[in-house]
């Protein structure tokens, strides 16, 4: 590539495909250096951020028009669909079988002489999974009454949330939609159009929310959610669209009859990466791991008004480190299981390991700075209009037992994707979650008369880390062989950093009065202490970073 890189880099990169390439694109020798997969990284980090922080603005507006009472519960018992449908279609269950079977048939594509691999991956998956989704979206719309009795049975007035529930069960076809374009796309390594669409999600459910609340209520979130879904879609499908219909140029037969009847079968060895134990092992895992928001909803529509609202509150703020850290491994996930399909387990291992830790170091520093600084946080986002001083206080303290479990939740998506990459049936993945479902019940359960929203949180926290301390002793062999012990004691450093940058940090708010002045205060604090303390402990990333400065400096001399 010739001239200075533009901010969408690696987009361009990915539809020009490798150099002399037959019209493979990247499948026949797509781009996985350090540079591309850091500009790649940066463009999705940068959209991702851009979602989130309306993905704040959502819940500010949300805040400020219907606080934190019962008519908020009621739309976030509904909110529960789009939660879920996000989670498997979206960021986890879809793409966990669908980018490892799109980049095989990216990889065999190369050597096909016949039908093009990826032509007939989306014929023989694409039409009956809309069909699957549409007709799923359908009984959810009619079963609302039922699913509202079963998510929330001590709400006082459930038909608002069940009007609600009826408008956010179409997601489970646009999500669906959505999930397979995303998937898609990154296997082709095209990352700016999946990294939009929660852009677009969100600005639509914040425009809905300012112009119908009056008249509809919290209703109008609800209808932004619906809308919203099928824009994700919208904004995908052109950039899918052009990667489909790109010329594609079987390569010519030089080989045996053996050879030949081997090759010319390659088109149909697509399909049958996405065999049923696959899909099945992937769904499970992802409803599974999101089955802890429902388990939540269940024990806090139990408690006074407002539970629910809290944790939701703190939930979406405090695990807002843990989706930027996961960036790194959404983007490197295509390339692990490029090169699993391609044999080359070494180097999907040393992937692997620096992605876990670099993932790891980002989200324990943003861990530590949720922490120090919660209550000035909370009070500078949300505490206006009908949300009270006292809803910030308990949404605050439910945000720092959150975010105890923040590693957990990180690792999980990481090594989640490590085991799935392999494009073949693992049960580990699942039963580790299962294990940690039935820590966060019992946990719950045992403390919820007690602690209320804050026992609820806790157990969150203690089962997601018991389910990733599973995922890690799980890797082996048959998925992708990690130096176990050299991680650990990587993350085991990170951890001790953080904790004193969280007590430096907390310090260091407590002197502030104005929660603006005070959140920039123990962020920076944070950021300084947990780079100093990580340097001091000999934490990889920094010495990675020190080393990658040195040899700048060099070539620049």
């Amino acid at each position: 590539m010739t001239g200075v890189p533009s901010p969408v880099a690696p987009e361009a990169e990915a539809e020009r495909g490798p150099a002399g390439g037959s019209g493979g694109g990247p499948g026949a020798g797509g781009k996985t250096g350090g540079s591309f997969l850091a500009k790649a990284a940066l463009v999705t980090a940068v959209l991702s951020v851009a979602g989130s922080l309306l993905g704040l603005v959502r819940d500010q507006a949300l805040a400020h028009f219907f606080g934190a009472g019962t008519d908020t519960d009621a739309f976030l018992v509904a909110w529960t669909v789009p939660e879920l449908a996000a989670t498997l279609l979206i960021e986890d269950g879809l793409a966990f079988f669908l980018v490892p079977a799109f980049s095989l048939a990216l990889t065999r594509r190369a050597d096909s002489t016949s039908a093009d691999p990826v032509h007939e991956l989306v014929r023989a998956s694409l039409p009956r999974m809309t069909l699957c989704f549409a007709g799923t979206a359908v009984l959810l719309i009619v079963a609302a009454p039922y699913l509202v009795a079963v998510l929330a049975p001590g709400l006082p007035d459930p038909r608002l949330a069940v009007d609600c529930t009826r408008l956010t069960a179409t997601c489970a076809l646009t999500f669906g939609l959505t999930g397979y374009c995303s998937a898609a796309l990154r296997a082709h390594q095209r990352f700016v159009a999946p990294a939009t669409v929660y852009v677009a999600y969100n600005a639509v459910i914040i425009a809905a929310l300012f112009a119908l609340a009056v008249p509809l209520g919290v209703r109008a979130a609800a209808a932004g959610v619906a809308v919203g879904g099928a824009l994700m879609v919208v904004v995908q499908a052109p950039s899918l669209w052009r990667q489909l219909r790109r010329p594609y140029r079987p390569e010519p037969e030089t080989t045996t009859d053996t050879e030949t009847t081997s090759t010319s079968t390659s088109g149909a060895e697509p399909a049958r990466t996405l065999q049923t134990a696959i899909i099945w092992t992937v769904l499970l895992f992802a409803l599974c791991r999101q089955s802890q928001v429902l388990i939540e909803r269940f024990l806090a529509s139990s408690l006074p008004a407002g539970a629910i609202s809290h944790l939701n509150y703190a939930q979406k703020v405090a695990q807002m480190p843990m989706a930027l850290s996961l960036m790194l491994c959404t983007v490197t996930f295509p390339v692990v299981a490029r090169a699993l399909a391609m044999g080359e387990t070494e180097r999907a291992r040393e992937r692997v390991e620096r992605d876990v830790v670099l993932a790891g170091c980002l989200v324990l520093m943003g861990a530590a700075a949720v922490i120090a600084t919660a209550p000035p946080l909370v009070e500078l986002l949300f505490q206006r209009g009908a949300f009270t001083a006292r809803d910030t206080a308990t949404t605050a303290s439910v945000m720092r037992v959150y975010a105890l479990g923040l590693l957990g939740h990180t690792l999980v998506g990481a090594l989640a994707r490590a085991h799935f990459s392999g494009a073949r049936t693992t049960w580990i993945p699942l039963h580790a979650m299962f294990l940690g479902i039935v820590t966060t019940a019992g946990i719950g359960f045992l403390t919820v008369g007690t602690w209320g929203v804050l026992g609820i949180a806790g157990a969150n926290a203690t089962g997601i880390c018991v389910t990733a301390l599973l995922l890690l002793r799980g890797l082996g062999p048959r998925t992708v062989p990690i130096r176990k012990r050299a991680v650990v004691g990587q993350l085991g450093r990170l951890v001790l950093a953080a904790a004193g940058a969280t007590l430096l940090g907390a310090a260091a708010v407590r002197g502030v009065a104005q929660p603006a002045p005070a959140v920039l205060a123990g962020f920076a604090v944070v950021a300084v202490s947990f780079a100093l303390l990580g340097l001091l402990l000999g934490a990889q990333p920094w010495a990675t970073a020190l080393r990658s400065v040195g040899r700048k400096l060099r070539h620049v001399r």
